[in-house]
């Protein structure tokens, strides 16, 4: 048998050496975790046996005023936009947030008890989509009386009770527990009593709206 020579030889191991740099390489690549001057598009293929389908779930760019802002658009699996930001002034374009119409300022059309146990005067039900809340209630008391006003969330008491003739405004915890009780309904009650020989107490949320932790 023919001995090859010498040089083979050794480009063969350098060969060798390369090729196990480069396995080492791609197998330790750290994950792409920005995205400079370009656009990040993720696709769901629902038909695994057709590649030429596919839906756009995700997709970052810089088509912006001027090309120079970020842009971010959510689909759902039907291609419908469920989160986008506006690309004008900035904040969210989609989802449209419910807000609170302007409320009666007369506290004699307010929810409102004479009782001097604690009465729940409002109540109201949401889905839990956040783990933390905000509420901000304008009180009043009639002349000479005493009351105090709290709220309750699924039946425990939220933030501190509050004499009436305050405002309350509490942000907290609604579950300790997101992955178990997310879209359940989150039951929000308003309690109040007086603590007067007589009187009536009133409560009036102004502002609530769900956050983050």
């Amino acid at each position: 048998m023919a001995q090859l020579p010498e040089d083979i030889i050794d480009r063969l191991i350098q060969m060798e050496r390369r090729i196990q740099a480069l396995s080492t390489a791609v197998n330790t690549r750290p994950p792409i975790t920005e995205v400079v001057n370009g656009s990040l598009t993720v696709r769901r293929q629902p038909n695994p046996d057709d590649p030429t389908t596919s839906v756009t779930v995700t997709q970052i760019n810089s088509s912006g005023p001027g090309s120079a802002k970020p842009v971010l658009r959510v689909n759902d699996a039907y291609g419908h936009e469920i989160l986008s930001d506006d690309i004008i002034t900035g904040g969210l374009a989609r989802p449209w947030l419910s807000m609170l119409p302007p409320q009666d300022l007369a506290s004699a059309n307010w929810p409102a008890t004479s009782a001097t146990g604690w009465t729940t005067i409002a109540q109201s039900q949401n889905p839990i989509w956040q783990p933390k809340m905000r509420l901000r209630m304008l009180t009043r008391v009639s002349a000479s009386a005493t009351g105090q006003i709290r709220v309750m969330v699924n039946g425990l008491q939220f933030g501190a009770t509050v004499a009436a003739g305050t405002v309350f405004d509490t942000t907290d915890l609604v579950t300790a527990d997101m992955q178990t009780n997310f879209g359940k309904d989150l039951t929000v009650e308003i309690q109040g009593i007086v603590t007067s020989a007589s009187g009536t107490v009133y409560a009036k949320p102004i502002l609530m709206y769900g956050r983050q932790t």
